[in-house]
């Protein structure tokens, strides 16, 4: 009899704590880099007549998951000898930056690449131990087309095609083909802004609302809000449907977070230098 009450309180204690589990994310948006160089409003938004300039900060996400999930939305850019961005400064190595919340590398269960430029997936090898999530058209072109003669591969390195490869080689390459995908428990992605050949963006449930990821499908605040494209875009009328799109998604579209916006880290609150914690 004691046996059996044993087994029946560990089934309650099981199923109590999968009934808890809501596949919700907390949310932090964690600068790595900066470029302190401004430039007009006009070289970052199609069309924009301000005067005023913009500069530009470098994210990786970490998404800290109630299921046991810790992501993250791309993994910035491995600065060295051989071919550095001269723009960057106040630069931190996306591995050391994540410390600054305690979280380690090898922490890391899956990577979302949002596209492949090099800001955004070159410190790949950082992270070994994730399964790495990518859009199959954006990794076709991107190890393929990209590099024919003609071809659009501005913002791509090279390198970084022989670090996915890897990645692939060693079965850690999870290729997602499509639009409106749930590729994990909580997290969905987007695609149609052609910012590179098949940029995504992410819905992800947070605690008490949804937030809309934006990374490059929106560079800054002042894309969103004027509906104007960057100028990095396989089809500017493309990028502006997508950021239309993106105000449908979540119910407060101050929870549409842009890939290189400064704003971000004084619109939330910090947790960390150069941390902010998305509401």
């Amino acid at each position: 009899m004691r046996a059996l009450t044993t087994v029946v309180f560990l089934f309650v204690l099981v199923n109590t704590a999968l009934s808890q589990t809501r596949n919700v994310y907390e949310i932090y948006a964690i600068e790595y880099a900066k470029n302190p160089v401004r430039k007009p409003v006009s070289e970052v938004a199609i069309g924009a007549n301000s005067t005023d300039s913009v500069t530009f900060s470098f994210y990786i996400w970490f998404l800290n998951g109630d299921n046991g999930r810790k992501v993250l939305v791309d993994v910035g850019y491995l600065r060295d000898s051989t071919k550095p961005l001269p723009y960057l400064r106040e630069y931190q190595r996306p591995d050391s930056a994540l410390k600054r919340i305690n979280v380690n590398a090898n922490d890391i269960t899956d990577i979302i690449i949002t596209h492949p430029h090099s800001d955004h997936i070159g410190g790949l090898q950082l992270f070994g131990k994730a399964t790495i999530w990518m859009q199959k058209n954006d990794f076709s072109y991107f190890v393929g087309d990209a590099w024919q003669k003609g071809a659009s591969n501005k913002g791509l390195d090279k390198r970084d095609v022989q670090k996915i490869i890897q990645a692939n080689l060693e079965g850690r390459l999870q290729l997602v083909d499509g639009d409106s995908i749930e590729i994990i428990p909580g997290i969905r992605v987007f695609i149609g802004s052609k910012h590179t050949y098949e940029s995504q963006h992410l819905l992800i449930n947070s605690k008490n609302e949804k937030v809309h990821l934006a990374s490059d499908d929106c560079w800054f605040y002042y894309n969103l809000n004027y509906l104007l494209s960057v100028p990095l875009t396989f089809n500017a009328n493309a990028y502006v449907t997508q950021l239309r799109r993106m105000k449908t998604l979540v119910a407060d579209t101050n929870l549409i977070i842009p890939g290189h916006d400064p704003l971000v880290i004084s619109k939330f609150k910090q947790v960390a230098s150069g941390v902010v914690r998305i509401r």
